[in-house]
């Protein structure tokens, strides 16, 4: 059997997607769970460049490497992945424009959250550095259970963990 395969969206794949790109990477590892990740944006504009050198540092200081060039949604990712994650509701909607048939396999991110709160992973693009610790502890809070459900479909008990 195969590993889940797991697509997280934003809007172009410099700062929120590449991030729980790389946080699933580390937490999978962790809870021994295996996983193909990727990440995506809904536009190209900066695609082939390294995530917002905010994003690299607050991932460096939680000791995440994000190192994924930046791309674009493709129409062949809907058939090719398990669980495609939208970092935002915008990104939900486009992504489910873009889809050339029903996606049951798309899925707001922070429907793993396990706190009651706001939908969205707030977008830190324009805003200062504070911004991007949110971000992460944000994408953090949800990693457990999306790992568990990682592992669950791909056949892997797991019991959800803190990072």
């Amino acid at each position: 059997m195969s590993p889940p395969r797991v697509l997280f969206v934003c809007t172009g794949n410099i700062c929120r997607s590449p991030a729980a790109h790389a946080v699933l990477v580390t937490a999978a590892r962790r809870a021994g769970v295996p996983v193909v990740v990727d990440s995506a944006g809904l536009g190209g504009w900066h695609a082939g460049e390294l995530p917002d050198p905010r994003a690299i540092a607050e991932g460096a200081r939680r000791g995440y490497v994000l190192d994924h060039p930046a791309r674009k949604v493709r129409p062949t990712d809907f058939a090719a992945l398990d669980l495609i994650l939208a970092m935002d509701r915008t990104h939900l909607r486009g992504l489910a424009a873009l889809a050339p048939a029903p996606v049951d396999h798309l899925v707001l991110f922070r429907t793993f959250d396990p706190t009651p709160g706001a939908p969205d992973v707030a977008d830190p693009y324009y805003d200062g550095d504070a911004a991007f610790v949110e971000m992460f502890d944000v994408i953090e809070a949800a990693m457990p259970r999306l790992v568990a459900r990682v592992g669950e479909i791909g056949g892997h008990v797991t019991r959800p963990s803190t990072l």
